[in-house]
């Protein structure tokens, strides 16, 4: 009996831990990284940032990709103040350095393995009540 009380306490513990964080919490978690962690082994920087963010995690399927921004949140809320485009998307106005993590292959069952790429440019995001909540892409700067 003792057992069923620490394991329901376990999973009331998580469950009030993922309702106290709020969407806009989630997206930092999720894709800021400002200063980029360089403690990280070059090759290894996707794999060690998804799971220490808890993107990834044992059990759960791996996610296809994620992006990393390496610039100030305070950066992504100004782009909320931009007009958005077409499809309601906030645009930052300058880019920025960005790690873009993909799944190699197409086996989405741990353990996931991912090939990084540096970029530089402009992030996409879904604002809610003046924050970005969802990272919706990127795009290269016009040439």
């Amino acid at each position: 009996m003792a057992s069923w009380g620490l394991c329901m306490a376990l999973v009331l513990a998580a469950l009030a831990g993922a309702v106290g964080e709020s969407r806009y919490e989630k997206f930092l978690r999720q894709h800021v990284d400002h200063p980029r962690t360089s403690a990280i082994a070059a090759h290894r920087y996707c794999e060690t940032m998804l799971a220490r963010r808890r993107v990834t995690a044992p059990g759960r399927p791996c996610k296809p990709s994620n992006t990393f921004v390496h610039a100030p949140a305070e950066e992504l809320v100004a782009a909320c103040t931009q007009t958005p485009d077409a499809e309601g998307f906030h645009s930052t106005p300058t880019p920025m350095g960005l790690t873009a993590c993909r799944l190699r292959g197409r086996d989405t069952r741990p353990p996931c393995a991912y090939r990084a790429r540096q970029l530089q440019h402009h992030v996409r995001v879904a604002c809610l009540d003046g924050l970005p909540v969802h990272l919706a892409g990127t795009h290269a700067p016009p040439q």
